[in-house]
């Protein structure tokens, strides 16, 4: 007995799970996703007429979207940091504007989110226009943050995709010494890998601003499509934390 518990308890997943789950990221991704399918579900419930159940399901995910501000209230500094490191690097200047830009716009959305969370909380109390106006302020912000970085990434899109090209031109028509072919290959594994990231961040953007936009009413998703949404983009970027903490490619 004592050996099939130590092989459940020390088994590999456990252990990484933890390690994932001893992350801040690791953690914030995990209530994401429950939170979304929360939404989904309480969704469902209702669409079905069950008001109870459905009432369980949409508590839940409030809670987790309140704790989840406290998990992000020092994020807004680092989005700050990030912003005046991309304008201090070099790089394409229409990658590095959005870039700037997104994370501009993702230090708004993230300071009126605590601002949000702090009359969640009742730690002060707004008016409910003062706080339906904070709200719209946060979404209009993370909206921004998103769609600057969808152009962001399309422009890196574009710009790997011909280097790409330019280094299998290169290496069908001339002719290299093993040195030379060994760095052009490490580039080009280096650029399919950014492009790669880039595909993938592009893909959760292209979901995520579905969500501030139904909020702040120019779109008109239901919670169920919403909360799928959700819930994938969580996946996907949890899936890429867990390869980021457990060393994994």
């Amino acid at each position: 007995m004592a050996t099939v518990a130590s092989q459940v308890v020390l088994h590999p997943t456990v252990s990484q799970s933890i390690k994932y789950g001893g992350t801040t990221l690791g953690r914030d991704k995990a209530y994401r996703a429950i939170q979304y399918f929360a939404r989904f579900y309480a969704w469902f419930l209702l669409s079905k007429g069950d008001k109870e159940a459905a009432a369980r399901w949409n508590a839940l995910k409030t809670h987790l979207a309140t704790g989840r501000k406290l998990l992000r209230l020092g994020k807004p500094l680092e989005h700050l940091q990030a912003a005046l490191k991309a304008a201090l690097a070099s790089g394409p200047p229409g990658e590095q504007i959005t870039a700037i830009g997104r994370q501009i716009g993702y230090f708004g959305y993230l300071s009126f989110d605590a601002l949000v969370w702090v009359n969640a909380i009742k730690f002060y109390s707004f008016s409910p226009e003062t706080s339906n106006k904070v709200s719209r302020l946060a979404n209009r912000f993370w909206l921004a943050g998103i769609l600057l970085n969808i152009v962001s990434g399309a422009l890196k899109s574009v710009r790997l995709a011909k280097e790409e090209r330019r280094l299998k031109r290169s290496k069908v028509l001339s002719e290299k010494d093993v040195g030379q072919e060994a760095e052009e290959e490490m580039r080009l594994s280096t650029i399919l890998a950014s492009r790669d990231a880039t595909r993938h961040q592009l893909i959760i953007d292209l979901l995520d601003l579905w969500i501030p936009a139904t909020a702040l009413g120019i779109s008109s998703m239901n919670d169920g499509v919403l909360g799928i949404f959700g819930l994938i983009t969580s996946v996907m970027a949890g899936q890429k934390q867990w390869q980021s903490v457990n060393g994994k490619k």
